[in-house]
């Protein structure tokens, strides 16, 4: 009877991008003067995962931020969004897509001053399709204790958390970090970079951070080099460093 001869195993279909940029280009002319932010950027970020942008001022990193957010609008290329064209459509597409798929954290926290950090956390939840409530979203960054406190009572680490708590309170697929520990010291930076890891771990949320600073490419899962409106290479870290191991 002859050998049966077991087929060769399936290979796994490579993983889908979560967002996929092709070709995009920014121009911005003011008067004389034109500034080409970006010049034919291409990347595919993946679901999940936590990837650092990494680059010097003025090399392009928030303009393709902002484009992939749904802030800006490429001069040419497209970008898409689980299958879906971000490039065609109008604002009140462009609206309904930030408010029900994109958490923006900035290097500025953008609180109301007149509201608790409960409150400010509540503006989002309150238009949201399936919201933590503004509670569960505080304790998930650490500030359980916290939440009937207003901005002016609290640390500038702890109202970056609140702005993270903000972003990540509607469960967005996307979260989206433009410097957020820019204006902040590097023990408070390091808190702020644990919470980002911690909403990119238990939630599964697809996370890119901005920076300039090299030292926190370390906890990547990739590091996307940017310079002169290009991407320069793309590294991956066999390791994704822990925010506690940082220090700079």
């Amino acid at each position: 009877m002859p050998e049966q001869v077991s087929p060769p195993p399936l290979s796994s279909p490579a993983p889908r991008p979560i967002f996929e940029a092709r070709g995009l280009t920014k121009v911005y002319q003011m008067g004389e003067v034109r500034v080409d932010a970006l010049r034919g950027v291409d990347l595919d970020l993946y679901a999940g995962e936590l990837v650092v942008l990494l680059g010097p001022s003025g090399s392009g990193k928030s303009t393709l931020l902002n484009i992939l957010g749904g802030l800006d609008t490429p001069t040419s290329g497209t970008v898409r969004y689980a299958e879906h064209d971000l490039t065609v459509d109008d604002d009140a597409a462009m609206t309904q897509y930030r408010r029900e798929h994109v958490g923006f954290v900035f290097q500025f926290y953008n609180l109301i001053p007149s509201l608790t950090a409960r409150e400010n956390v509540a503006l989002v939840t309150e238009i949201a399709h399936d919201p933590m409530t503004p509670e569960e979203a505080l304790a998930l960054v650490g500030l359980a204790p916290r939440m009937d406190h207003f901005p002016s009572q609290m640390s500038g680490g702890e109202q970056q958390r609140v702005a993270i708590a903000r972003a990540v309170a509607k469960r967005p697929q996307v979260l989206l970090c433009d410097e957020p520990t820019g204006a902040l010291d590097a023990q408070t930076g390091v808190m702020v970079l644990e919470v980002i890891a911690r909403v990119n771990r238990e939630l599964g949320t697809t996370t890119v951070v901005i920076t300039h600073n090299a030292v926190i490419a370390a906890m990547a899962d990739r590091v996307v080099h940017f310079g002169d409106g290009h991407v320069v290479r793309i590294e991956r870290n066999e390791r994704r460093k822990a925010a506690s191991e940082l220090s700079w």
